[in-house]
């Protein structure tokens, strides 16, 4: 693919450079040189407001690309082909300048403006585009590209494109690893005379059980979790909070017990694993805490701990990110809601993070997620039945686009405390008749 652009920029480089990871087989190439675009033989892109000839796709500059700062965009909407797009423009084959409108989505541009807050200080997805233009369920950027690359075949008749596969990455927050064990005795004991003054005889008997290791614990789903995972063939990460204070919405068991550290020490042994950046980290003198956090957990799973994902989904930009880079982090998975299932950035596939306040792509990889199961629960009110609909909907618009389908569980909602009951039946259905034979095909 040659790129004719009068004005090649780096914002124009990073799209180019995420489609060319998407669709081709070799990275696309620029010219300036309209000479050199009109005697190329392949797929030629023009990306100007000079049309040519027929035998191009006319893409016509919207001209955000050409920005080096951030200020508020005119979102005009418009159709095409059948699928919401927005910069319209006059480009003779596409009517909207598909370039901007994916950088403006991957960048998260919209994030950088002034916006509107949940509770929880993050960014809001009312604030959010596709929220507002009711596409927040689809994998939009994914969709443009598949159809791109019918037009483009057309054009072009012959060229070979990138054979994409769909790929499944089960993901688990590990924020509290068990429910009674490893806790202070003092906790254990609140808890236990919370149960029989509220008439829980029963979970109080369990708690005494579980902390004389007559039973498992209710939040224990570690086996099972392992059992699944050989029999469906897939390659799980693990993320684990071990926040070192244990205060405000960090509740995780104190990170000096042994058993803690000794699960730690087995799937990083067994799985790839990441660090669960301590809410602390967000709000108080993050460098410092998520270095002290990231050092700790890569002594104990005697490893080198390259990916994250923020406990609550707690992050600004650019700020979150270029934390995670300061501290050596290279994968981040943390591109999602915490307060509705969906595609923050539109896209079921990995990308470079691209940061506006310095107008450079960085080497932060960022991996989206579309459903957690918490979001489902706790903010959308779904019964694990109705949850189960909304975790095969993201399913199916994923594997339609051939994308990566990223979901989040903890261990709790897997594990056999009541308050969870049947969440994990939900997940076993999943796994045993999509993602095994996904992975089996």
């Amino acid at each position: 693919m040659l790129i004719y652009s009068p004005e090649p920029s780096p914002r124009l480089q990073y799209v180019v450079d995420f489609i060319s990871q998407e669709l081709l087989l070799n990275d696309a190439a620029f010219t300036t040189d309209p000479e050199v675009f009109r005697h190329y033989d392949g797929i030629r892109i023009n990306y100007s407001k000079q049309s040519f000839d027929h035998s191009e796709c006319h893409i016509y500059p919207h001209g955000l690309l050409r920005e080096t700062g951030v200020a508020k965009q005119m979102i005009e909407m418009t159709q095409w082909n059948g699928l919401p797009a927005f910069f319209p423009t006059a480009g003779k084959h596409i009517g909207f300048d598909l370039f901007a409108a994916i950088f403006y989505l991957l960048s998260r541009y919209e994030e950088y403006l002034p916006h509107e807050k949940d509770g929880f200080g993050r960014f809001s997805h009312t604030s959010s585009l596709a929220w507002q233009q009711g596409f927040l369920d689809r994998p939009l950027i994914n969709e443009w590209l598949e159809k791109w690359t019918e037009e483009l075949s057309q054009l072009f008749p012959g060229v070979v494109f990138r054979r994409r596969s769909y790929k499944f990455i089960p993901t688990y927050d590990i924020d509290m690893l068990y429910s009674f064990r490893g806790k202070a005795l003092w906790r254990n004991m609140g808890g236990a005379v919370r149960s029989i003054l509220n008439g829980q005889l029963g979970e109080a008997l369990l708690r005494w059980k579980v902390l004389r290791g007559k039973e498992r614990d209710p939040y224990d789903a570690y086996e099972w979790l392992d059992a699944l995972h050989l029999y469906c063939r897939v390659k799980p990460i693990y993320f684990f909070l071990v926040a070192q204070k244990q205060k405000g919405l960090d509740k995780n068991i104190p990170t000096s017990y042994k058993p803690f550290q000794e699960l730690i020490s087995y799937h990083a042994s067994n799985y790839k694993i990441g660090l669960h950046p301590s809410w602390q980290s967000s709000v108080e003198d993050g460098n410092t805490i998520i270095r002290e956090e990231k050092e700790w957990l890569e002594v104990v799973a005697d490893r080198e701990v390259d990916k994250s994902r923020q406990h609550f989904i707690k992050f600004s930009l650019p700020d979150g990110y270029q934390r995670l880079l300061d501290v050596g982090i290279r994968q981040d998975y943390s591109m999602g809601y915490g307060t509705v299932n969906g595609f923050r950035a539109s896209v079921a596939s990995s990308f470079l993070w691209y940061n506006l306040d310095t107008n450079s792509v960085t080497p932060l990889r960022v991996y989206p997620f579309c459903f957690m199961d918490a979001t489902a629960r706790f903010q959308q009110k779904l019964n694990p039945q109705q949850a189960y609909t909304e975790l095969m909907k993201y399913y199916v618009a994923v594997k339609k686009v051939k994308g990566c389908f990223i979901t989040i569980w903890h261990n709790n909602f897997l594990g056999t405390d009541r308050d969870y009951k049947g969440w994990r039946d939900v997940y076993e259905i999943f796994m045993k008749e999509d993602a095994y034979w996904d992975a089996n095909a």
